[in-house]
């Protein structure tokens, strides 16, 4: 069975497809989408698709990826449709794509996320937040596109002095920015610098979509971030590995919530403002995370000391929960705590085999 033919994510694509949102800025428009194959642009993908099915939305998606076979396999129920393009592209390189109409809508959510990539590939993790920024925003300002999103991160907010409980979209903490861990950070917030750049200088729209720890059933197997290797050894029966002593309070977010907050902030949200997709119910300390999971797949929660190269890449960050009240003012809800959303991971990934 394909993921998108299991009957839970249907009912999760089909939930986002009808949430009360003003769809019609998307009719008729084109979009293009960066990271199309990754966790969060895959399950946006499905919700345009659907919304063109169920309402005649007539979007026309432009997924960029740098696997063609891969999204030939996860995209295999709308490859053929008029619809819908894959395009193979590295998002460092100039961008040039025929059929892209003027005044269509430009996401860019592909990043090298997975920590592991922090100290295996540190250049490629930098350079797809600032030069494929660059690049976007570019082709974005030459198409007199309507809107351009940077997914921004949690990641930003570095780590909390201790003198608040939650992060607002203006709270700046520490990083140490003279560190191979600190190459994301520092390039996310480039990219936001660079956006407001192209709206002083462009006239561009911008909004800032900034994500917690996101999760859910378009996870990649090949992701190390410690809540999907958890979910990896819950299905496949193992004992969950915690490599610290699980005191890090974290913002978490089930894919189909930080999907329907992506589209509340590329529909609803002011330009060249940056909005939290996290709300309370969506957030908790790692060893009660690992005590969830390990619960539902029926084994235990073990200690382990990480290697030098899994220690590189880890966040310093002991607490990061985000203030999400400004999101919620333009409507936007969490519907799955970090319970729900974890066992829902769970069922949906394990009936797939």
């Amino acid at each position: 069975m394909e993921l998108f033919e299991n009957e839970l994510y249907q009912e999760d694509v089909q939930t986002v497809a009808s949430l009360s949102l003003p769809w019609d800025f998307l009719k008729n428009r084109s979009i293009l989408i960066s990271g199309a194959g990754g966790l969060i642009g895959s399950f946006l993908v499905d919700v345009i698709m659907q919304r063109n099915h169920n309402s005649r939305m007539n979007c026309r998606v432009f997924a960029l990826g740098r696997n063609e076979e891969k999204a030939h396999k996860r995209f295999a129920y709308c490859i053929d449709d008029n619809n819908f393009q894959f395009i193979s592209h590295d998002i460092n390189q100039p961008l040039e794509v025929d059929g892209f109409e003027q005044g269509g809508y430009v996401l860019h959510l592909a990043s090298n996320t997975p920590p592991l990539a922090y100290t295996t590939d540190p250049i490629g993790a930098v350079t797809t937040n600032i030069i494929g920024t660059h690049n976007l925003l570019r082709f974005s300002t030459e198409k007199n596109a309507k809107r351009f999103v940077f997914a921004s991160s949690n990641e930003i907010y570095g780590e909390n002095r201790g003198n608040v409980e939650f992060f607002d979209e203006k709270y700046c903490g520490y990083i140490d920015s003279n560190t191979m861990r600190a190459g994301y950070p520092e390039s996310k917030r480039c990219g936001e610098a660079l956006c407001q750049a192209y709206i002083r200088q462009e006239g561009l729209e911008v909004v800032i979509p900034r994500f917690t720890r996101s999760y859910g059933p378009t996870m990649l197997m090949s992701d190390t971030k410690a809540i999907s290797q958890f979910i990896r050894k819950g299905i496949a029966g193992e004992n969950i590995v915690l490599k610290s002593e699980g005191t890090q309070y974290y913002s978490y977010t089930y894919v189909a919530d930080a999907v329907s907050g992506l589209l509340t902030v590329l529909l609803c949200g002011n330009s060249g403002e940056a909005y939290n997709i996290a709300d309370q119910p969506g957030d908790i300390m790692l060893k009660n995370l690992a005590a969830i999971i390990a619960d539902q797949a029926g084994t235990n929660v073990v200690y382990e000391l990480p290697d030098d190269v899994e220690k590189k890449g880890y966040s310093t960050a002991t607490k990061a929960r985000l203030d999400g009240s400004k999101l919620k003012k333009l409507g936007w809800s969490m519907k799955y705590d970090v319970e729900a959303g974890v066992k829902r991971t769970l069922h949906i990934l394990k009936s797939m085999g």
